[in-house]
């Protein structure tokens, strides 16, 4: 066994106290599960609770997947934004279909969202875009996202000219922003167990309504 296969295996997990989850009296939609949790999650101190990877299949056929923030959730899905020209954008473009990962180690929580895709009204879009913190706003306004950067003096100088140009124009909004909607066929919360008998409950849509079973860990 190698050094680092050594240093892996004796790493500890699920050290801190695990939350109880009794399936029996979970609600029947995932949703309102999941605004539970994740209000656990925020009085627990879990760091960035609305942290959540986003998992797409690639323009190349392999899949591709980064971190970013849950904008909102409600009875049509879980929301999030971005630049339509980002690598993001384009997959979503290509193949309107997603999964969310949200991992809480501090409560061996995990909840896992698949499901298609649509976007939101532009109207909708622009909201979310002014919502945004100047630096956010700024940051898109330069659309360059995973393109090749030489010099890190182009960024500064992108950030320059876009706050100039905010502060003329501070109702300006980017086109390509786009706020997605990932509407959920299947949702599974996972609670960790130190004995490794983890609970696991998974939601799958049936037309307006959800079946609820648990899973084998």
């Amino acid at each position: 066994m190698s050094e680092l296969r050594q240093f892996l295996r004796c790493l500890p997990v699920f050290a801190g106290d695990m939350p109880d989850f009794d399936t029996s009296v979970a609600p029947e939609r995932p949703e309102d599960l999941f605004v539970e949790w994740l209000t656990e999650a925020v009085a627990a101190r879990v760091r960035e609770p609305h942290a959540m990877t986003l998992s797409t299949l690639g323009v190349d056929d392999i899949p591709d997947a980064r971190v970013l923030l849950l904008k909102n959730v409600d009875a049509d899905g879980w929301q999030f934004a971005s630049h339509r020209g980002s690598p993001k954008g384009l997959e979503l473009e290509a193949l309107s279909a997603a999964a969310l990962t949200f991992l809480w180690r501090e409560q061996g929580r995990q909840i896992r969202v698949r499901g298609r895709v649509v976007t939101a009204p532009p109207e909708e879009c622009a909201a979310d875009f002014l919502a945004r913190s100047p630096v956010g706003r700024a940051e898109a306004l330069a659309g360059r996202q995973s393109q090749p950067l030489h010099d890190r003096r182009q960024l500064v100088i992108a950030a320059e000219e876009a706050a100039e140009r905010f502060a003329v124009e501070p109702d300006l909004v980017v086109d390509e922003w786009t706020l997605y909607t990932v509407r959920a066929q299947q949702v599974e919360f996972w609670q960790a167990d130190k004995d490794r008998r983890h609970i696991r409950l998974q939601y799958l849509r049936d037309g307006e309504t959800w079946q609820r079973h648990e899973l084998w860990p």
